[in-house]
């Protein structure tokens, strides 16, 4: 009996860890692989954990974006770097920016990520609202600038330009 427990917990647990996602994430400038974020269900919502290095110091809007790519697109005749990601994951058609653990946002609205003074990302960060489910099939984006979670004074959070990105598959 108890080498049955065994096996039906380590077969749980290795199916666990299976459902885990690891996104590899690539600077869209360079086109240099800069580390992976992983991807973890948890009782309280998908926890992001990153593994990054060589980004500019301070916080960058993070987000899960609705096309599975991170080519470049262009607009009004501007090049986009990453634009084939399309704009934030919005399911219910909010059309509207703000905080990961609100319900009237963008689904796919995350906490900003926080680059340390050498370049380096390791804080994880939470989506409440989140399942695995919904991330395949996505794009992951680390923006240039920060998020104020609002659309004000600047739409999406004020993130600007698309600077990393990963397809979650």
């Amino acid at each position: 009996m108890k080498k049955i427990l065994l096996s039906a917990l380590i077969l749980a647990s290795a199916s666990a860890s299976a459902a885990d996602l690891s996104i590899k994430m690539t600077d869209l400038n360079s086109g240099a692989m800069v580390g992976t974020i992983s991807a973890e269900q948890t009782k309280y919502g998908v926890v992001f954990t990153p593994h990054l290095t060589g980004l500019p110091t301070g916080l960058h809007g993070f987000h899960v974006h609705v096309n599975p790519s991170c080519g470049t697109t262009k607009k009004m005749g501007k090049t986009v770097l990453g634009g084939a990601a399309g704009g934030h994951y919005d399911p219910m058609h909010t059309n509207k920016h703000g905080y990961a653990w609100t319900d009237d946002n963008h689904l796919g609205d995350l906490p900003p990520l926080y680059v340390d003074i050498k370049g380096n990302v390791e804080q994880p960060v939470l989506a409440p609202r989140l399942k695995l489910s919904d991330l395949k099939g996505r794009a992951l984006m680390i923006h240039a600038g920060g998020d104020n979670h609002s659309d004000n004074p600047k739409p999406l959070g004020g993130g600007g330009a698309r600077m990393v990105c990963g397809v979650i598959k």
